[in-house]
């Protein structure tokens, strides 16, 4: 976790406007409009609770004209006068703020946006992580490597990954686009005729607005005459659109720090107001909010209340141990926490049990706190001997928070608990995967309006941190019992929304919580690793960079540090002139990876710095990491599969990442090679055959997919003789390649643009091949189509099993937004489907495993693919039933292919 401060800057104005628009006109009994004002407090308490900052600045728009009035009397001519309702609650809202002890600022003469793009250099120069809280697409300009946006109401984040995947540009060039795109509200002028799109295509062309300018002739087209014609407008628009980040504040970052709020202030404006809610939480009473009030923000999370009494037990001696065991063995549900030494389930040791059975009741069992002078406590032993009956049962049902971890550790200490059958954060996941993250902290504010206490203000962080048996009782009782009694409140609080879904408690009784036994036991199996094999690759790895980096010398004319941006822009911009195609924000050459890729076209030394990098990445990665992961007991890697992570229900992997390991390069093949099978065994590696295509077939309905399915045609080679008009054997390569980008390209939302630079074929002609797959596929057209319009009347979409993913942006003003949300609404159930198949797959395996006894572990599984240990001679009858048990795993109108192969390692099998 990183030490450096965070600074927080607000966009008030955009938290204004969007409160503003996403509420129903609420009042108080005057008349007054006051819904902005509810909004903008509620989005400013979510998001200090969750970002918790150092440093902190709301910022609103000054009245009275700036410096780009002066630059263009024009400017803003267009936009809508602020509307009387919203006007009227911008006083009262910045007496909130100020009375809620944030710093406001409100700088004449300059934007907010100037103000919070000073801020933010400023922030970044003294190297503090940076967040900007707006809706406002101008600010993507200011990030950077310490520079994130977070969107005001849906969360969402741009980092300069997240920039680029939204406006396919990188942040460095988001000024160029303005000027070229325009904007109506703000009255920027802009390129008629030029959209999003084309000002993207033409920046990644040609990298800046000056070198689109110089090849302005070569534009051709009415777009191109537009261009040319706008060339003498074009600067004013790129002033317009530059945020000003060199403004002299009289504030400075280190004032900006919130101080303790004024309460009588806030009561009295509360009051007035009549923010009833609002009232209550200032009050510690548990609000009873009005239905129109407590659905306002969708994205807000319950007001934030104080605890009830509650009576949390420490058990020190065996017969109040058993006084509660007697209790517990009447509960029909047993909520259970271990606190422990690791969050490595292969190295965590108990240092205390916390259990629960009602609200506001817990007990904590020490069994290791060993400061000095600590109480005398039960040991282990004994606590596990008199547990172990009722942890081994079916019965009463477990609930945990990421039960799966406390079964690890159980099982490291002897105990294998039995009756898994509840879990909160898979019951978060399940109600709602984009609602919040999915820790308990998190949904219990989410859901509860309770803030637990914090693990860190009893441990210290940093170099100071102790561990958790150097935590005292008193502090201890109150942190585990405060966890597992939370942890029983939010499953009796999410479960009664589950129950009422019939879809989400199937999905949650047959899928998600059954996989967890089956993960459990993949986790303890771990993965055979060779790590000389991977330390002899990390060599031959160092001396490839080595060669790399003495070639580059030579193509540079001297020694320099490939590693070093500034000495890379020095060599390839200063020394050899290579043309300039993008910059940094600081207005430095950019020596990114894209702008690599596009030199190294020409030019030999930026293709070797693209060698270099991609080797130094593997061996960071892969090479050196992975051998120092093997367990020392086991002699194996030992990942952890999370469900709650990925929105769309895919697994995914984490210490290390088994799923992100490259397949396409003939090194990353070799980092495979190294997943091993011991002495005897084999490896098997079953995949599902284009399985999202084929869900495609099943939503959509279409004749003629299900027709190539059916038959057990090849779907690419089909696809390219119906959109080419071709016999199905006259069929070229580069047109089954087109058709495969088609196929694949349309499920993830691309559109004929990008198909165009994947293809690399005129924008034109690819647009003619998406209308004629859609010509010859009319149920795939219509089921995009009726999705769009579900999603927009539902605000979600489902999977086949009822997996529910929510879309808080499909019927956002901001078009790209918008558009993302739609792109997500055809993807989501194919890529949700996908997911819940293979889960369901994993959970068939392992019950055959299990019940028959066969010779064969299940050690990974990478997203559509399950990899097994299997003894060599029972290989055959392995891959047949998997792919029998694979293919049966979900019945849809088109049949589910498994390929299946073998080998001593994984590379071999795949």
């Amino acid at each position: 976790m990183s030490d450096r401060r965070k600074l927080v800057l607000v966009d008030g104005s955009s938290y204004l406007y969007r409160a503003f628009h996403a509420l129903p006109p609420l009042s108080n009994s005057r008349g007054e409009p006051t819904g902005a004002v509810y909004g903008v407090i509620n989005m400013l308490q979510k998001l200090i609770k969750e970002e918790a900052p150092q440093l902190i600045a709301v910022v609103f728009d000054a009245p009275g004209r700036t410096f780009r009035d002066d630059l263009f009397e024009a400017y803003k001519a267009t936009r809508q006068p602020m509307p009387d309702d919203l006007r009227s609650q911008l006083q009262p809202l910045l007496d909130c703020v100020r009375a809620m002890g944030l710093p406001l600022l409100r700088i004449e003469g300059v934007e907010a946006d100037d103000v919070i793009g000073t801020l933010a250099r400023q922030g970044a120069a003294q190297d503090i992580d940076v967040l900007i809280s707006t809706g406002d697409k101008d600010m993507a300009q200011l990030v950077n490597e310490r520079i994130a946006l977070v969107n005001t109401m849906t969360g969402s984040r741009l980092d300069r990954a997240g920039v680029k995947a939204k406006f396919d540009i990188f942040p460095e060039q988001i000024v160029d686009y303005l000027a070229l795109v325009g904007d109506t509200v703000d009255n920027i002028p802009g390129v008629p005729k030029v959209g999003p799109k084309t000002a993207a295509k033409w920046l990644n062309e040609y990298g800046t607005l000056d070198a689109l300018v110089k090849n302005a002739e070569a534009i051709s087209g009415k777009v191109g005459e537009s261009l040319r014609a706008s060339l003498g407008s074009l600067e004013l628009s790129r002033k317009l659109a530059t945020l000003h980040c060199d403004l002299e504040l009289e504030a400075t970052l280190e004032s900006l720090v919130a101080v303790e709020p004024d309460r009588e202030k806030l009561r009295e404006l509360f009051t007035r107001l009549e923010l009833r809610s609002l009232l209550r939480s200032l009050a510690g009473v548990e609000a009873d909010t009005p239905a129109a009030t407590a659905t306002a923000i969708p994205a807000t999370d319950a007001p934030v209340l104080p605890r009830p009494p509650h009576h949390y037990e420490l058990l020190t001696t065996l017969e109040s141990l058993r006084a509660w065991i007697a209790r517990l063995q009447h509960a029909s549900v047993i909520a259970l926490r271990t606190e422990t030494t690791s969050l490595d389930y292969m190295a965590a040791d108990i240092v205390g049990l916390a259990l629960a059975t009602e609200p506001g009741s817990a007990a904590y069992i020490p069994v290791a706190h060993n400061y000095a002078g600590a109480p005398s406590q039960l040991s282990l032993d004994d606590v596990l001997r008199e547990l172990r009956p009722l942890l081994e049962s079916t019965t009463p049902a477990k609930l945990g928070h990421h039960l799966k971890y406390d079964a690890h550790v159980l099982k490291r200490h002897g105990v294998e608990l039995r009756g898994l059958r509840f879990d909160s954060m898979l019951e978060s996941y399940v109600w709602n995967s984009t609602a919040t993250r999915h820790e308990l902290d998190a949904i219990a504010r989410k859901y509860l309006g309770i803030d637990l206490i914090e693990y860190g203000s009893l441990t210290g962080k940093g170099a100071k941190q102790i561990g958790f048996n150097q935590v005292s009782l008193d502090q201890a009782l109150e942190y585990a019992g405060e966890a597992v009694d939370i942890t029983l409140q939010l499953h009796r609080h999410l479960w009664e929304k589950i129950e009422a879904v019939p879809a989400l408690k199937q999905l949650y009784e047959t899928i998600e919580q059954p996989l967890v036994d089956v993960l459990l036991r993949m986790e303890q199996t771990g993965v055979l690793i060779d790590g000389g094999q991977l330390r002899q690759q990390s060599s031959e790895l160092a001396l490839r960079m080595r060669d790399i980096e003495t070639q580059a010398h030579a193509a540079g004319g001297g020694p320099f540090s490939l590693e070093s941006p500034k000495q890379l822009q020095e060599i390839l911009f200063g020394k050899l002139g290579l043309p300039v195609l993008a910059k940094t924000p600081t207005g430095q050459p950019s020596t990114a990876e894209a702008v690599l890729e596009e030199l190294a076209a020409s030019y030999e030394l930026p293709k070797l710095i693209l060698d270099y990098r991609a080797c130094a990445k593997l061996k960071s990665t892969y090479t050196d990491k992975l051998p120092l992961q093997i367990n020392r007991s086991t002699g194996r890697v030992h990942t952890s599969y999370h469900q709650a992570v990925a929105a769309t229900g895919r697994l995914s992997s984490q210490d290390p990442n088994l799923q992100n390991i490259p397949i396409r390069s003939q090194e990353g093949r070799r980092i495979r090679q190294a997943f091993v099978a011991p002495p005897g065994y084999c490896i098997v590696a079953a995949d599902y055959s284009q399985i999202e295509l084929r869900i495609m077939a099943h939503l959509s309905a279409d004749a003629g997919l299900l027709a190539a399915f059916a038959d057990d045609r090849d779907i690419h080679q089909a696809t390219a003789a119906e959109v080419f008009g071709r016999p199905l054997a006259e069929v070229t390569a580069n047109e089954r390649r087109s058709a495969k980008a088609i196929n694949f390209g349309l499920i993830y939302g691309m559109s004929a643009f990008g198909l165009a630079r994947q293809l690399g074929i005129g924008r034109g002609e690819a647009q003619k091949y998406v209308d004629l797959y859609f010509e010859r596929y009319p149920g795939v057209r219509r089921y995009m189509e009726e999705t769009r319009q579900l999603a927009r009347t539902r605000g979600y979409v489902e999977t086949v099993f009822g997996r529910r993913l929510y879309l808080n942006d499909i019927t956002s003003r901001n078009a790209a937004l918008r558009q993302a949300a739609e792109r997500a609404a055809i993807n989501a159930p194919m890529q949700g489907t996908a997911a819940d198949i293979i889960k369901r797959a994993m959970i068939e395996v392992d019950r055959w495993l299990f019940e028959s006894r066969f010779d064969a572990r299940l050690i990974m599984q990478v997203h559509d693919e399950l990899v097994f240990e299997v003894r060599e001679a029972a290989k055959d009858e392995l891959m047949s039933q998997i792919r029998t048990l694979m293919s049966s795993a979900a019945e849809l109108h088109v049949p589910l292919k498994v390929d299946a192969g073998s080998g001593l390692n994984w590379d071999e099998a795949h």
